[in-house]
């Protein structure tokens, strides 16, 4: 009876450390999923010395991505789904950082093939991080865009957390601006791998 009731106590501590290791678990994800990246310092202005061709007549969207990022997907997705809703097609960017020392193939990974294949979206190989600096940007999945006059119209994400696509207040921010309405905000937390190591 005794070897019973030890057996039975042991059955119940593991449980209630399993359970508190889980949960322990549970929210370490849910903070790292919820937790924003840096967001953009970005110039109110077109940049004249940006590489990316202005458009002349119509807005100008931009999201800087990492190759590598595994949170990246889900603003891709987002992007298609902005420009799938968007009356007023805006001129599109998306800018890949390619670190010094790194190569091209490294560059040109599946988020550059999945980007590739988005209508109306222009590639951009960012060498050493120069438009991302240029523009600001510090964390994968900052999207910028500009009006036809050059002014910044909304800088943020267009995910409501990490790796996580769906309705969100970003991509709502944008297609409103696009479509010629009212937006909630003009900024938004991004979600994503930094762009750059600590110091960079």
């Amino acid at each position: 009876m005794g070897s019973s009731n030890t057996r039975a106590s042991w059955l119940w501590m593991a449980t209630a450390v399993w359970l508190v290791a889980a949960c322990a678990g549970l929210s370490i994800l849910w903070r790292y999923d919820n937790a924003p990246g840096d967001a953009a310092t970005a110039p109110s202005r077109w940049p004249t010395a940006s590489a990316l061709v202005p458009a002349s007549s119509e807005p100008m969207l931009v999201l800087f991505a990492h190759p590598q990022c595994s949170c990246t997907p889900a603003s891709l997705a987002e992007l298609a789904e902005v420009l799938a809703r968007a009356r007023n097609r805006p001129r599109t960017y998306v800018v890949f950082l390619k670190p010094d020392g790194f190569t091209n193939d490294w560059v040109e990974s599946g988020l550059w093939k999945t980007a590739a294949a988005i209508p109306g979206v222009t590639l951009f190989r960012d060498d050493d991080g120069r438009e991302a600096r240029r523009f600001g940007s510090a964390t994968s999945g900052q999207t910028l865009l500009y009006g036809a006059d050059g002014v910044l119209r909304f800088s943020g994400g267009i995910t409501g957390s990490r790796a996580h696509a769906g309705d969100n207040a970003g991509r709502q921010s944008i297609v409103a601006l696009l479509n010629g309405g009212r937006p909630d905000s003009v900024t938004t937390s991004v979600f994503g791998c930094p762009l750059f190591n600590p110091g960079n």
